[in-house]
């Protein structure tokens, strides 16, 4: 019997008790997601190889929805199959749209968000230190020759300058190509030069009846197969359709569910949750729910299978790799901003430091602990103030 996690089949239970303790922990934006699954499901459970995670990565980052729960449902195909596919990507959503759609519900009752910012002023510095940790890991597989490493650093410049992750993606890509010709005309022997809140529950309750599950299903279906990037482009989509277009919510509404997305744990994306409920109660966040989330399962199913025939590719794989480099250097770029939100104060700042420490010294420590201890660290001090 082999000693080695990886080695044993992984049933449908064993993925769905994963994800949803990912969905219930996994605070921080897609960065923090794709970090804490690097640990769970390469780290201390060997699904998969770092390798194999950095190309269901790059394949993810290539396609339309959430990047981090495309990683998800990618990651139960690759253990599970269809039926894998379907409980890791579910599982993963559910914790968050539940919280979303209760958080929806005081919003609507009441008027106004639940108060998180201790719980917040915690996790955010653990949230930091796990990202760090997964760059650091990756970067060591995917960094595989030094052409690669100035394809990270040109990638990395691009991003700091304002580009989008699209484009960003499409030059690594482009240099993964270039790395290989310059590796390969080196082994040749060859020479190169390379070179104002408004009362939410009364315009609920105008809304409500004169929109119904099914629009708001369609609106939510274009948008989730049409949006790349993190929750920044996501409000971008949000707001020219359910502000502009259609008229259907205010600016305030539109930008407290994005800040509710923000800070529950799970996929950013279960802002259409809260909206849903805002439009037309349960129905509505279930089918804004629903519409977010079916293309990000299309499209993963349809391109997970290509992923072992683009690696088998010289020309293509070499492209994967530039790819791979580009999303961890979008990755570092997203820390940097996250860290000047979450460092405010010298406890911050100890509690990242400590965090990194930890999770260095100890690589299989559960990151989910350190959350836990931090949020109840954070609100304590907010509750004694």
């Amino acid at each position: 019997m082999s000693s080695n996690p990886g080695d044993r089949p992984t049933t449908s239970w064993d993925m769905a008790v994963v994800f949803l303790k990912l969905g219930t922990t996994a605070f921080g934006g897609p960065a923090a997601h794709i970090a804490m699954l690097q640990q769970e499901v390469v780290e201390r459970r060997g699904w998969i190889s770092q390798d194999e995670f950095l190309d269901h990565l790059g394949a993810s980052n290539l396609i339309p929805g959430p990047t981090s729960t495309e990683l998800v449902i990618h990651i139960g195909r690759k253990r599970g199959g269809w039926p894998g596919l379907v409980v890791a990507g579910t599982c993963f959503i559910l914790p968050a749209a539940v919280m979303v759609g209760m958080i929806a519900w005081a919003y609507v009752r009441y008027g106004k968000l639940p108060a998180v910012s201790g719980l917040l002023y915690g996790v955010k510095p653990v949230v930091i230190a796990l990202i760090l940790q997964a760059i650091w890991k990756l970067g060591r597989s995917a960094i595989k020759n030094a052409w690669l490493a100035v394809a990270a650093l040109i990638a990395l410049g691009l991003s700091v300058a304002g580009a989008a992750p699209l484009p960003v993606l499409m030059a690594g890509g482009v240099l993964g190509l270039a790395a290989m010709a310059a590796v390969s005309r080196e082994r040749a022997g060859l020479a190169l030069w390379a070179g104002t809140r408004p009362n939410s529950a009364s315009l609920f309750a105008a809304s409500a009846g004169a929109i119904g599950p099914w629009p708001i299903f369609l609106v939510f279906v274009k948008i989730g197969a049409m949006v790349f990037g993190s929750g920044y482009v996501l409000l971008a989509f949000l707001r020219a359709d359910l502000v502009e277009r259609l008229g259907w919510l205010s600016q305030q509404q539109l930008l407290d569910a994005v800040a509710v997305g923000q800070v529950t744990p799970g996929p950013v994306f279960t802002t259409a949750t809260f909206l849903g409920y805002v439009l037309h109660g349960t129905s509505g966040a279930v089918a804004a729910t629903v519409g977010i989330f079916v293309p990000a399962f299309v499209f993963v199913a349809i391109s997970a299978p290509l992923i072992p025939k683009i690696r088998a590719s010289r020309l293509a794989g070499a492209t994967l790799d530039g790819i791979n480099v580009a999303s961890l250097a979008l990755m570092a770029v997203v820390t940097w901003e996250l860290a000047r939100s979450a460092l405010v104060d010298w406890t911050t700042v100890a509690l990242a430091i400590l965090s990194a420490l930890l999770l260095f010294r100890f690589p299989r420590l559960n990151s989910a602990w350190l959350i836990a201890a931090a949020g109840t660290l954070g609100a304590l001090r907010y509750m004694v103030k």
